[in-house]
């Protein structure tokens, strides 16, 4: 069990090794869910990405244009875990 100390800001600071048993980065974001009795939760704020995210991503970085075929093809082999 890790003993934190509370400032007179209310602030908490994670150990390294916490944070990395949450799997957690710097700049990352954690959850902490509320129980009853006093009780928390914390883990990694997982995140959760929109299909406008994902537009324009990689916009600009390379000249090459895929057709559907290859698009498909990339898409087929990532979802069977090959490369």
């Amino acid at each position: 069990m890790a003993t934190l100390t509370v400032t007179a800001r209310g602030q908490v600071t994670f150990r390294k090794d916490v944070l990395q048993h949450l799997g957690i980065k710097p700049g990352e974001k954690i959850e902490l869910d509320l129980l009853p009795e006093g009780l928390g939760v914390i883990k990694a704020a997982r995140q959760t990405g929109t299909i406008a995210d994902f537009v324009g991503l990689l916009a600009g970085r390379t000249k090459k244009i895929a057709t559907i075929e290859e698009i498909n093809a990339a898409t087929a082999q990532g979802w069977a875990g090959k490369e």
